[in-house]
């Protein structure tokens, strides 16, 4: 997250734009998500949420099955739902209130933690 990305000068990629760049990528990257701190991860998803790329990143980390870190202000595990529920076909659920059913955005997983 701390180096140009561009292949020529006169390319800019979003992650050249990112307001991650220059901070600590050990925020955004611990060594594994039972280790990060709630105050680092608030920080890191506070960095994210001014960025101007913040969907770009994020978008990009989904397409790309990116399994570490914070991008675009989603954990490794909001990333996950978020292709589970784009991916798997919804399905009508019988029982009580429609539990573990995704039917659009109306219904899709939380991504405040």
């Amino acid at each position: 997250m701390t180096g140009s990305f561009h292949a020529s000068p006169d390319h800019r990629d979003w992650r050249d734009r990112a307001a991650c760049v220059g901070e600590d990528p050990e925020v955004f990257f611990p060594l594994s998500d039972s280790t990060v701190s709630e105050a680092d991860a608030r920080y890191a998803r506070a960095v994210c949420r001014r960025c101007p790329v913040l969907v770009s990143c994020r978008t990009w980390a989904i397409d790309h099955g990116e399994d570490d870190g914070i991008w675009g202000a989603t954990t490794a595990g909001q990333r996950r739902a978020i292709r589970r529920a784009v991916t798997e076909p919804v399905r009508a659920v019988h029982g009580s209130a429609g539990e573990g059913r995704y039917d659009g955005p109306d219904n899709a997983p939380d991504l405040e933690e």
